[in-house]
């Protein structure tokens, strides 16, 4: 008997400890606002337009989580965070869920305890020169000065790089996207290194794109994911599904303009059920039966949301890649809705 007492405190004791208690679905309720962590500006995918008004890829997943947790895709505060400051935000309770083209990495899913709960984004690490520099290939850039973000998983990828090369670089270390675009630009750099997708939204935005060109080497694997703090499964599972259906509505022809029309008429049991036709899988989540037409209709399904911020026809120009669905040879697949 003590001893199952003991084994009850210290297991008690040890999900406090953990976070398992946590109820940030409760708290965001209570609070009617969902606190995201984005970057502090990328164009394309998370900065604010001329009015003011956050926009892009990333800010699309807040504003899905937003609409299916609280009815409202506006009832969001847009918190911005560095590369630095980033995962402290998320881990101190500042934000809610972390929308923010970061890499799932082993030591940031398990030392950080953080949850990746879904990848949005599949990309890896390139360079990007001036084109007057004239070269055309990374392994080209031995004893190049590198502006590179701190805090980053580039970091290690840059000195792992250029060492199996056998080429060396001088480091120049910036805070954010937006003082590494200041640096570059002023010459203090000979090449700017990230994602390969953050560098075609940080050339977008110059006010001469064509002078500069992004190499053709990619050096790593960077998976980009939509983060919570570990210990809240279920809220861990809203975002997660929240995120599946955007996917999901893509691959069963689910628009944005549609929406209403499928939800009345579809056949599809797989349709009926992402819609809150028929189950009620909300209920399991703590959340209604149309969470996720509301999260869907936000901005659309996955494609549209691509499209309209990062996608070909936008200046960041980026085709779908690994980022298609997986019946279009992509990497995106959402579990079955059921």
């Amino acid at each position: 008997m003590k001893l199952a007492i003991l084994f009850g405190t210290a297991t008690a004791a040890a999900l406090l400890a953990g976070g398992a208690m946590a109820d940030t679905l409760a708290d965001v309720k209570a609070r009617g606002m969902l606190n995201c962590g984005v970057n502090t500006g990328l164009v394309g995918f998370a900065a604010p337009d001329a009015n003011g008004n956050w926009q892009g890829f990333d800010i699309a997943v807040c504003k899905a989580v937003a609409a299916a947790v609280l009815g409202d895709a506006s009832k969001v505060k847009y918190v911005p965070t560095t590369g630095q400051t980033r995962f402290t935000a998320l881990s101190s309770g500042e934000v809610d869920v972390l929308a923010r083209n970061s890499t799932v990495t082993f030591s940031r899913d398990t030392d950080l305890k953080l949850d990746f709960v879904a990848i949005n984004y599949y990309d890896g690490q390139g360079f990007m020169v001036p084109k007057s520099l004239g070269v055309t290939s990374a392994k080209e850039l031995d004893g190049a000065t590198v502006c590179i973000q701190t805090g980053t998983t580039t970091e290690l990828n840059l000195a792992d790089y250029f060492r199996a090369n056998n080429m060396k670089y001088q480091p120049v270390n910036i805070d954010s996207n937006a003082e590494g675009e200041q640096q570059y630009l002023a010459g203090a750099c000979d090449a700017y290194t990230t994602d390969a997708s953050g560098l075609a939204a940080t050339r977008a935005a110059f006010a001469n794109p064509d002078d500069h060109i992004i190499l053709p080497e990619i050096i790593s694997k960077e998976p980009l994911a939509v983060a919570v703090r570990h210990g809240d499964n279920n809220w861990g599972d809203i975002v997660r599904w929240t995120f599946f259906a955007l996917v999901a509505a893509e691959e069963y022809g689910i628009t944005s303009a549609n929406l209403d029309e499928q939800a009345n008429t579809s056949q599809n049991p797989e349709v009926q059920r992402l819609l809150g036709k028929t189950d009620d899988l909300g209920k399991m989540i703590g959340l209604d039966a149309e969470w996720a037409k509301r999260a869907i209709a936000a901005s659309g399904n996955y494609g549209e949301i691509f499209n309209a911020t990062i996608g070909e026809a936008t200046p960041i120009k980026l085709a779908r890649g690994l980022n298609a669905q997986w019946t279009q040879g992509g990497l995106m697949y959402a579990p079955p809705f059921r």
